[in-house]
């Protein structure tokens, strides 16, 4: 007997959606992340997923298929739904899955597949131990590798920043605070310079500005405006780094003592050579002003150049791992 579901909008999920595989899921992101199909697999506890084969990342020599929206119950549900969703992708014509991964990567993708005793910070990604392992017994092999790094030392100073700072300045690039009243515009800028610092990224797609936009008008409500510098050079966005607070510890009862540098893009250019160092020195000597004692350097590629920029002042405190799958063809 055939247990698993093809799900293909919002309105045929709605009577599922009172399980607790679904708890806290939105469905309205099958629509809005553009999802070709949900599969939900209903024996042993459950498990579901969501299939993109038609706007996926690009992989030379290769037809992608992505997994995401992903949550199991048990391994044998997770294992019974790894095989649906397969052949599903193989009747597609696609060549390689890789997962967990919600569509792109502007959305949440990865596992945690390496911890220290930290708890989780705000907008990591979150999943049970066991997640990998039934990726792994299905058959996925590790594609690429993230990290998160612990800095507890906000005092530290990197000695080639005023350096830097200087030539940044002699270039005509001024730093300053994002500007909270015009949040929506300084998102618009934000995305210009993304989807052009990005666009080499690895598995990278591009986004239009309005889903940019709706997906971060969101935490305008609740950022410390003084954690988001801006780069410019003649009124042009041309480097910026985006930093928050982790409200996880507010949520635990905790007073916050940390921040999470989220995202660092810089323009391309030999005269932006050195920007992000600037940044992320000038963003934790403001933390520090403002009384934060910790930051996390978040989700960065193992061979990003941000990693470079962190292993000057922090240590590894998680890894994530993103995996995939050959399909042998249908």
């Amino acid at each position: 007997m055939n247990r698993t579901r093809m799900i293909h909008s919002r309105v045929d999920m709605e009577s599922y959606l009172d399980q607790p595989l679904y708890a806290g899921f939105d469905a309205g992101v099958l629509e809005r992340h553009g999802a070709d199909v949900h599969l939900l697999h209903e024996a042993n506890g459950g498990a579901r997923c969501s299939l993109w084969w038609s706007q996926v990342p690009g992989l030379p020599g290769e037809r992608l298929g992505v997994l995401g929206h992903f949550s199991a119950a048990t391994r044998e549900a997770a294992l019974g739904l790894f095989e649906a969703a397969l052949a599903r992708l193989r009747e597609q014509g696609c060549t390689r899955v890789v997962g967990p991964m919600d569509g792109n990567t502007w959305r949440s993708y990865r596992l945690v597949t390496g911890a220290e005793s930290e708890p989780p910070f705000f907008m990591e990604p979150f999943n049970p131990p066991d997640w990998p392992d039934w990726f792994e017994a299905a058959g996925f092999t590790p594609l690429a590798g993230f990290v998160s790094a612990l800095n507890d030392a906000l005092t530290q100073r990197d000695p080639r920043v005023p350096k830097a700072l200087q030539r940044m300045q002699a270039a005509g690039i001024q730093l300053r605070a994002l500007d909270g009243a015009r949040y929506e515009d300084e998102l618009r800028a934000i995305y210009r310079l993304s989807v052009q610092a990005f666009s080499g990224n690895f598995l990278y797609t591009p986004i239009d500005e309005e889903s940019f936009v709706a997906q971060y008008c969101p935490l305008g409500r609740v950022l410390r405006p003084e954690l988001i510098l801006l780069a410019e050079r003649d009124g042009v966005l041309v480097g910026y780094l985006f930093g928050l607070p982790d409200f996880n510890q507010a949520a635990r009862g905790h007073g916050i003592d940390t921040f999470i540098i989220k995202t660092v893009a810089v323009a391309p250019g030999r005269d932006t050579a050195g920007l992000g160092s600037v940044l992320a020195a000038q963003s934790q000597r403001i933390a520090l002003e403002l009384g934060y004692t910790r930051a996390i350097h978040a989700l960065m590629h193992e061979s990003n150049v941000s990693l470079n920029i962190s292993t000057r002042y922090a240590h590894v405190m998680r890894r994530y791992t993103l995996y995939q799958a050959r399909l042998a063809p249908a």
